[in-house]
Formats: structure tokens, sequence, C-alpha cells
């Protein structure tokens, strides 16, 4: 009797297994996920009278969804052609400003941001009372700026923007101007952007056959 039961065990369990094909990621415990996923502290960049202090936030970790990104290996160069922009950057997330004599408070959320923001490129104007930055979207990058004053920012161009050479815009000595370098409106795609990021992991079985899977290495991989 005790046979028969171990073997239905082992039945239910390998039937377990086979039923668990669409698995999504899945995240850790409350106390675990806490102890990896915290919030790094700000860097800071301030402007040269100690007047303001502009503080940038980002994640501790790269999305999944970056690690997927498509990326093209020319000269030492490591570039994204989908979006023009080199496939190590690391982006901001999120930016407040602080006045350096402000004894109490929080500082100012910058209001206005791009929705998931992804900045990089950040640049004070010549009179430092402008903040410039690049905002990458899905398809391209952007050119952003923020009044310190208000704490406001906007956008100033579409999603056309070359940041395959680094940061792709100058600022001109009167701080009402820059140069900023554009794609060619006629240039073709490098490559397909149709790039799905897969919802799980696939489960392998013990029934001998062959499975697809895709690790986290095949991902750093592509």
């Amino acid at each position: 009797m005790k046979l028969i039961l171990v073997c239905a065990t082992l039945l239910t369990i390998s039937y377990s297994l086979i039923a668990q094909d669409n698995l999504t990621y899945q995240k850790p415990s409350a106390p675990i996920l806490a102890l990896a996923d915290y919030q790094r502290a700000p860097q800071i960049s301030m402007d040269s009278r100690k007047n303001y202090m502009l503080l940038m936030y980002r994640s501790t970790y790269k999305l999944l969804d970056e690690l997927n990104q498509p990326e093209m290996r020319l000269g030492g160069l490591r570039i994204n052609p989908t979006t023009n922009i080199a496939s190590t950057t690391t982006y901001v997330n999120n930016l407040k400003i602080r006045k350096v004599n402000q004894t109490s408070g929080e500082p100012i959320q910058v209001t206005g941001l791009p929705e998931n923001p992804q900045i990089t490129h950040i640049a004070w104007s010549p009179d430092e009372n402008t903040i410039a930055f690049t905002h990458t979207t899905a398809s391209g990058v952007q050119l952003w700026i923020i009044e310190v004053a208000t704490s406001k920012a906007k956008a100033l161009t579409n999603d056309q923007l070359n940041a395959n050479l680094g940061r792709p815009y100058s600022w001109l000595a009167d701080s009402k101007s820059m140069l900023v370098r554009f794609l060619p409106t006629n240039r073709k795609a490098l490559l397909d952007d149709k790039k799905n990021l897969p919802t799980g992991p696939t489960v392998s079985v013990t029934t001998g056959e062959v499975s697809q899977n895709r690790t986290y290495q095949d991902l750093l991989k592509n």
C-alpha cells in the first residue's frame, strides 16, 4: 500500500510540473524584496553660485526590457539602432530641485516630466537658469528643458535626436539657444524594432523532450 501511495504522489508531482508551462516571473516575499529592491540615494548637481541643487534619482537595477534592447557594435561604440543612443546608458527616472540654503522641507518635484522617464545628458545652461536633458522613448531621443525657478519641464523636440556619439546638443552663450544634432529625415531603419520580451520562463519537464528555455544569460547575449 505504501508503494502505491508513493507512485501516486510522484505522478501527481510530474503532472503539476507539466501543467506549469505558462508561469510568469515571480517576486520574492516582501521581506526579501525589501532587502534587494531599495531606493538609491540621488546623485546631485549644483549650480556654480550654490543656489540650487538638482537631485537625480535612478533605479537600483535595470529592467529586463532594458537588457533586451537591440545593440550594434561599431568601432568601439555600443548603440541601440532603434533609439540611436548608447546601449550602455543608465537612465535617471526622476528629478527634484532643492534650494541650497533651504533648512527644512522636502525637495521640489520637477513637474511636467515625461511618462516613464528615461533621462540622461543633463546640462545646466551658461546662466544656470535652465537645465536641459534628453528623454529616450521607445523609438528615439527627445530634448527637454527645466526652468529652475519654477521646477517645470517641457519638451523641445520630437524623438529624432542623434545621440549615438554622446550628448546630442550644446548650449550657446546666450543660454536661450542650442545646437542640436538630428537624424536625417530620410534615413532607413537599421534594425526591425519588433523584438518582444518573453512574459516568463519556460519550465522544463522530466519527459526527455528538448525544452526551449530562455535564461537571464540569453537575454544578456541578445
